[in-house]
C-alpha cells in the first residue's frame, strides 16, 4: 500500500436527465475522519450514502464536502383547481337568468385567481433514481481523484521521512562512534576525577568513592539509547515501506526519538555527543511536523 497524505482536492461534475451536478472535496489534517458535508435541499436522502462511500476509502483527515445541483431544462405543468372549477361552473348556471348567458371563454377562465397554476414539471421515481445514482457515481470518482492526490502527496513525503530517518541513523552512529563513549574513556575520565578527589581530601572513602564512580559510570554509558534509536529507525523504514494509514505509529515513534535523544543530552559529558543529540532533536521534529500530515 502506497502512503497517502491527508491534503488534497478534487472536482467531478456531470449531467444527468435534466440535471447538472458538481462535486467539490476539500481534505486537510485532521486527528480522525471528520467530514463536513452540504447538500442541496430535498437531496438528504443521499447522506448516509455519501458519509459511508467515504468512510470506506478514507481513514483520516477533516474534508469539506459540497454538492450543487441545478436543472438546466426547465418544465412547466398546467394544474387546474378542479374544485374551483367546478364553482365557477355552478355560479355560471346560478346565475343563468340574471346574466349575459354566453359561454365561458379561456382568458376569462385564466382571470379567476387560483383556478389555474403554473408549476415545475416533477420528475418520476425512475429519473429520481437514475439521478441519484449519476451523482453518487460521480462521488466515487471525486473521491478517487482525491486518493489519487493524497498519494502522490504521500509519495512526495515518504521520501522525505526517509531522509529523516537516514539522517538520525547518521547521528546515531556518530553517537555510538565518539570516542568519549568507549569505556576506556569513562574509566580514565572518572579515575582521573577520583585521583583528584583522592588527593585533595584524606577523609575519603576510597571504596566507596570507586563503588559511586562505577555507578556514574554505567549511568552515563548511551548504549541502551543508541541500540533503542537503531531498532526505532529500523521500525520507521518498515512503516514507511509498507505504507497505508501508517501516520499514528509513525507519529508515536517520532515521540520515541525525541525521547531517546533527550536522555543523550542529559547523559552526555562531551561536547561532540551534545552536539550531535542537539541536531537530532531539530532533525526528529522535522520527522514529526511530516508525519502530521499523513494519513
Amino acid at each position: 500500500m502506497a502512503l497517502q497524505s491527508m491534503t488534497g482536492f478534487a472536482r467531478r461534475e456531470g449531467t444527468s436527465g435534466r440535471g447538472r451536478w458538481a462535486w467539490e472535496l476539500r481534505s486537510v489534517n485532521g486527528k480522525g475522519l471528520d467530514v463536513r458535508l452540504r447538500l442541496p435541499p430535498g437531496l438528504e436522502r443521499l447522506e448516509a450514502d455519501v458519509r459511508k462511500s467515504i468512510a470506506d476509502r478514507l481513514t483520516r483527515g477533516n474534508l469539506q464536502v459540497s454538492l450543487s445541483l441545478s436543472i438546466e431544462e426547465s418544465r412547466v405543468e398546467v394544474v387546474v383547481n378542479q374544485d374551483a372549477l367546478a364553482a365557477v361552473l355552478a355560479l355560471r348556471d346560478q346565475l343563468a337568468g340574471i346574466v349575459d348567458p354566453a359561454p365561458l371563454r379561456l382568458e376569462s377562465l385564466m382571470a379567476v385567481r387560483g383556478l389555474v397554476e403554473f408549476k415545475e414539471a416533477e420528475e418520476n421515481e425512475d429519473a429520481v433514481a437514475a439521478r441519484d445514482a449519476d451523482i453518487m457515481a460521480g462521488l466515487e470518482a471525486a473521491l478517487g481523484d482525491l486518493s489519487d492526490m493524497r498519494r502522490q502527496e504521500g509519495d512526495a513525503l515518504g521520501k522525505v521521512l526517509l531522509g529523516h530517518v537516514a539522517t538520525i541513523e547518521s547521528l546515531t552512529t556518530t553517537v555510538e562512534r565518539d570516542p568519549s563513549r568507549s569505556p576506556q574513556q569513562i574509566a580514565a575520565r572518572l579515575a582521573t576525577q577520583v585521583s583528584m578527589l583522592l588527593d585533595g581530601s584524606s577523609g575519603l572513602d576510597r571504596d566507596r568513592l570507586h563503588a559511586e564512580a562505577a555507578l556514574l559510570a554505567t549511568k552515563a554509558d548511551l548504549r541502551e539509547e543508541v541500540d533503542r534509536l537503531k531498532a526505532h529507525v529500523a521500525a520507521a523504514r518498515d512503516l514507511i515501506s509498507k505504507g497505508g494509514p501508517v501516520g499514528r505509529k509513525l507519529d508515536f515513534l517520532a515521540q520515541e526519538f525525541n525521547r531517546e535523544s533527550n536522555t543523550i543530552c542529559s547523559k552526555s559529558n562531551a561536547a561532540a555527543v551534545t552536539a550531535a543529540g542537539i541536531e537530532l532533536k531539530v532533525v526528529i521534529d522535522q520527522f514529526r511536523e511530516q508525519v502530521q500530515n499523513l494519513e
